[in-house]
């Protein structure tokens, strides 16, 4: 089963990562034309900014496949490797409730929902004791010139230090969850988006989770292409707020655990 037909409330729709809303600066298509409205284009802090993404999230030689490497490759209009949607997009709590995501997990990144009384906590956060923030939980899809392939960007395996970055199928499992980690992101333009660290799902070390990485070394364009994978959460949580991000301090996570996106045919 889906989790489209398990989730029991999805947010209003806003873009993935933190990205501009529907009322948002940027038009809403594609990496390809062809690819829609419902297509996004995600990049990584490293290398670009909202108005020049640069290098976008890519599939390895377009395979759709399980298991098939994700990258980042140059921009592009006509790479069909770069199209992908959100295909499932709610809050942590929605997607603790249809049981996609742990307890645990909604402790420390949902609204403290509760199966019993079916309702959000209205209290402050025992953990951080701040307000919930139930985070903005969704799957990317990859939909090359739009056909959703129901595969998405995940992991084959538990969450661990190290692990590679794949196309794996979607709706399954909470492995192909992403989780917009807003207590560590990083203030930018307010007419554009906050770039945040990309919780893998199936997370199970909330003191450092696992997030999306880029290899500090690596470079898009290299061979072979560096592959995404997953590391713990550089620095500490910011507590009181987003703080200085991208300078490998403890205010905030380096550069190649940023992530945010972009709406609009690439140039």
């Amino acid at each position: 089963m889906s989790i489209r037909s398990k989730v029991l409330a999805a947010a209003a729709v806003v873009t993935v990562l933190g990205g501009v809303s529907a009322a948002g600066a940027l038009s809403a298509t594609a990496a390809t034309p062809s690819c829609g409205p419902s297509c996004i284009d995600i990049f990584s802090k490293n290398f670009g900014t909202h108005h020049n993404p640069q290098f976008v999230l890519d599939v390895y030689q377009q395979a759709e496949k399980v298991g098939q490497p994700v990258i980042l490759f140059r921009q592009s209009n006509s790479d069909p490797a770069e199209d992908f949607t959100i295909s499932e997009e709610g809050e942590v709590s929605d997607f603790y409730q249809a049981g996609l995501v742990s307890s645990a997990l909604n402790l420390h990144y949902g609204c403290g929902f509760n199966i019993q009384t079916g309702k959000c906590s209205t209290t402050l956060n025992p953990v951080t004791g701040k307000p919930w923030p139930d985070d903005f939980a969704f799957e990317v899809q990859y939909a090359p010139y739009g056909v959703d392939s129901g595969l998405c960007v995940g992991v084959g395996s538990p969450a661990a230090s190290g692990v590679k970055v794949a196309l794996e199928p979607c709706g399954v499992s909470s492995a192909t969850v992403l989780i917009a980690d807003t207590v560590d992101s990083c203030p930018v333009n307010p007419l554009y988006s906050a770039e945040v660290p990309a919780i893998i799902g199936n997370d199970a070390n909330f003191s450092e989770p696992f997030v999306l990485n880029y290899p500090a070394a690596g470079y898009p364009t290299d061979s072979p292409r560096p592959e995404l994978f997953l590391a713990n959460l550089n620095g500490f949580s910011q507590v009181g707020g987003p703080g200085i991000c991208g300078t490998g301090s403890v205010t905030g996570p380096n550069s190649n655990q940023l992530w945010s996106a972009v709406e609009g045919v690439l140039p």
